[in-house]
């Protein structure tokens, strides 16, 4: 597994590839800051995509059910196995870190 930082200016190109590999997969987001502590803000929701939006200076990380909007995000790395992302941390603008985890759901015979 490799980390890396992203450099701002590939955000963009970057999460709209992403995205499209990370259909079917699942999400769970964890929120940690100094006035929070730890809270979990999704838990292994289905993932519908995520972006970058250059114009509003927002990460947007959509599931079923929850759009969760990462506001002047200062830094972004990512834990990836080959092209397979597995992870980011994101810290947003009041330094809160958000911890983005991804894992492809069991698929269960059908009984």
């Amino acid at each position: 597994m490799t980390t890396t930082r992203l450099d701002r200016t590939v955000w963009q190109p970057y999460f709209d590839h992403v995205s499209k590999m990370l259909q079917g997969k699942r999400v769970e987001i964890e929120v940690d800051s100094l006035q929070l502590g730890s809270q979990l803000a999704a838990e292994w929701l289905p993932l519908f995509g995520i972006t970058y939006d250059k114009k509003d200076d927002l990460i947007a990380i959509m599931a079923e059910g929850l759009d969760h909007m990462i506001r002047q995000p200062r830094d972004v790395f990512i834990d990836a196995e080959g092209s397979e992302l597995l992870s980011m941390e994101v810290t947003d603008g009041d330094g809160a870190s958000q911890i983005i985890k991804f894992k492809t759901p069991l698929l269960l015979p059908a009984a």
